[in-house]
């Protein structure tokens, strides 16, 4: 049996690729800082399913290289996908040297921890569309040169181009998705999707009034997380490795999202979100938007979920946790 090490296990994207890999009959280990994150709202739901998954969980950091080789060394896996980031931007600025340690550094001593092995696995690198900036008027593909805003970019960069050197410099197969927005019902609240979509359920049901939001002009490119994680699956499934957009290729403002979800819930968001600028970003990355036309013809791999349905989708879910949440 196959056997693939997730660092990021935990987290939105952790969780879905976990859900894939089972499937396909793949033995799955997860890589947590502590037990506690095991608590984790995607973890709860993964494990609320009707057979309850076997992953084997490790004790470990990403921060540190020690307690990594010695995971991997135990566990050695045919298949490695790093996940494990600080990945909120607006976070970023606040923490950039811890960004750059946990995002960059981290990716490059899982590289490391990798290369070392008797058997080095195939290693996914889960990079971002935040290492472009902003695009010069064209949709980014994976010639697009890299252009980072903010800290999280920087970092993403750094581990991108880590891993493109492993690749050519050590012959590890090593290969990266340049994962533009994906959103999903797992998504944490510090995200302004999920934010909309709780509040709206929120103000639905008469327990809130408001919803403060920065920039409603920010424009994204929008994607489910469960049709991301099969990109990366098959991204190691090839013969050789490379570098893959994974994007939509459509892109929506902020305000495109609040409309498609207070509408679904019969609201006029006019009446409810208000513009705080203290919430905006300190550099904006304008448009952003990923041309995946390489991933589409090497991985055969095409998004299932659309806008509208991802906006209706996650905000379904938030209403439905809303409703049974105990104090109601």
């Amino acid at each position: 049996m196959r056997r693939a090490f997730i660092t990021g296990i935990s987290g939105q994207d952790g969780s879905y690729l976990a859900e894939r890999l089972l499937r396909g009959g793949v033995e799955v280990h997860g890589l947590i800082r502590r037990r506690e994150e095991l608590q984790t709202e995607p973890i709860r739901v993964l494990f609320e399913a009707p057979e309850t998954p076997d992953i084997r969980f490790h004790e470990g950091d990403v921060t540190d290289a020690a307690s990594l080789e010695a995971v991997l060394a135990e566990v050695r896996p045919h298949e490695v996908y790093n996940l494990a980031a600080q990945s909120h931007v607006g976070t970023s600025f606040h923490d950039p040297l811890a960004t750059a340690d946990v995002t960059g550094l981290g990716a490059l001593r899982v590289l490391e921890a990798a290369r070392a092995l008797p058997e080095p696995p195939r290693v996914l690198q889960a990079s971002s569309a935040e290492i472009f900036g902003r695009p010069a008027g064209r949709p980014a593909d994976e010639e697009t040169p890299l252009r980072p805003r903010n800290p999280y970019g920087c970092a993403k960069a750094f581990a991108h181009l880590q891993t493109v050197n492993h690749r050519e410099a050590f012959g590890l197969f090593a290969s990266t998705v340049i994962l533009f927005n994906h959103e999903s019902p797992r998504r944490p609240e510090t995200f302004v999707t999920r934010k909309i979509t709780r509040a709206a359920s929120r103000i639905r049901l008469g327990f809130q009034e408001e919803l403060p939001l920065g920039n409603l002009d920010a424009a994204r490119d929008w994607g489910f997380a469960g049709d991301y994680v099969e990109a990366m699956w098959l991204a190691l499934q090839r013969e050789t490795p490379g570098d893959f957009v994974v994007a939509s290729g459509a892109s929506h403002t902020v305000r495109d999202f609040v409309e498609e979800v207070f509408s679904h819930l019969g609201l006029d968001w006019k009446e409810h979100v208000t513009v705080d600028p203290e919430l905006f970003r300190p550099v904006e990355p304008g448009t952003l938007t990923g041309d995946a036309s390489r991933a589409r013809r090497a991985l055969g791999w095409t998004p299932k979920v659309g806008f509208k349905a991802l906006a209706r989708m996650m905000v379904e879910a938030d209403l439905a946790r809303e409703q049974r949440a105990p104090d109601r």
